[in-house]
């Protein structure tokens, strides 16, 4: 008995497949089977036809699962997302990731002859911090960093390179020249009120808006005692917290009036009990309003850079201020908030440090210093 020609070819594509039944079948390397069997079956097909062997093609072909023929031939629809098998043709998705590679020294002196301008290779520096030390009388005695001086000398160079906006918008330098003393020192103090969670750029303008849109003469005590609060929340609405910071204003003009003979106070103690007044203020508006300098005014630029560089671990700006005037020159006390304040502003940014930019770190006397990975 002899079989059709369809179930001659359809025996012939399953046997092919039975040779490759252990390698996992995907959508290109289907297409190759069956165009390979389907080249193949016409190649032999006048063979096949004059063989006799019908019987034994038909025996074969039912012991093995025999698939409808356009299932055989026609590959079916897979899922849009599939797994690649080692057959599948390599795309974006499937792309090797790119190598990355190291500049030889030999490479990187070549470019430097040339003029190449190098990216300058970050050094993260060793932790120095202050040391106490007892002393044969039984004393401590607080030893400095022993690398402190070449840091702050270094960052006063930096400094000399960049305009930070505490230059120019700093607490200090937002007072009107053209007041009177007592006026001056009373902007002096509001203006620090006012920089509590706040850039400098945005406490001048708010210091700003209560110079010129208060009523004549301006921003004095007298005007801020008959300010409405709604109205003076508006003038510095654009400080932090400036709910809060109308109602301690406002209070501290009260406390001003009736216990201080309209001035600020001259001592740190009394500066701290106006209402929205801590430490910081306090000693800044010391060494920025009555040039009196007796601690340091420790602000969170100086907080957190002076505990980058190791000279300390503290937690808290009062800590902080009390470590370094245990060891940092008086005459220091002064500069060293501005300094710091305008280096975080410019070049160790809270967010974003730029050691690039940082001969800190270039030098390998930053600790902290963020090096590339």
């Amino acid at each position: 008995m002899k079989t059709s020609r369809i179930a001659r070819e359809t025996a012939r594509i399953s046997q092919h497949s039975e040779i490759i039944t252990t390698r996992r079948t995907t959508r290109s390397f289907a297409k190759s089977i069956h165009g390979f069997a389907a080249e193949d079956a016409g190649v032999e097909l006048n063979q096949e036809i004059s063989r006799d062997d019908d019987a034994s093609s038909l025996s074969s072909v039912n012991s093995k699962v025999i698939l409808d023929i356009e299932e055989s031939i026609t590959p079916k629809s897979t899922p849009r997302k599939r797994k690649r098998g080692f057959e599948s043709p390599i795309t974006a998705a499937t792309a090797l990731p790119a190598v990355t590679t190291r500049t030889s020294p030999l490479k990187e002196k070549s470019a430097s002859q040339n003029g190449q301008q190098l990216r300058p290779r970050i050094k993260k520096g060793r932790r120095q911090p202050a040391k106490q030390v007892v002393t044969d009388d039984g004393e401590v005695e607080i030893h400095p960093p022993a690398n402190w001086a070449e840091i702050y000398s270094a960052v006063q160079e930096m400094r000399k390179r960049v305009l930070a906006p505490v230059d120019t918008m700093g607490c200090e330098r937002i007072a009107e020249d053209k007041r009177t003393p007592r006026v001056k020192r009373f902007q002096t103090l509001i203006a620090l009120m006012l920089s509590s969670q706040t850039k400098d750029t945005t406490n001048a303008i708010a210091m700003r808006r209560l110079q010129t849109e208060l009523p004549q003469p301006g921003l004095t005590l007298e005007n801020i005692l008959a300010v409405e609060p709604t109205r003076l929340n508006e003038l510095i609405y654009a400080v932090g917290f400036h709910n809060n910071k109308t109602r301690y204003i406002k209070a501290a003009a009260l406390v001003l009036r009736d216990q201080f003979d309209g001035d600020i106070p001259d001592t740190v103690e009394g500066l701290m009990s106006l209402p929205g007044v801590g430490p910081k203020m306090a000693y800044l508006c010391m060494s920025s309003a009555w040039g009196q300098t007796v601690g340091i005014g420790v602000d969170v630029h100086v907080h957190r850079i002076t505990n980058l560089w190791g000279w300390h671990k503290t937690r808290e700006p009062e800590e902080t201020r009390k470590a370094l005037e245990a060891w940092l020159p008086r005459e220091k006390w002064h500069e060293i908030n501005h300094l710091l304040v305008g280096f975080g502003q410019t070049i160790c940014l809270p967010v974003g440090r730029r050691c690039g930019n940082c001969t800190l770190s270039t030098r390998g006397l930053c600790p902290g210093a963020v090096t590339a990975r």
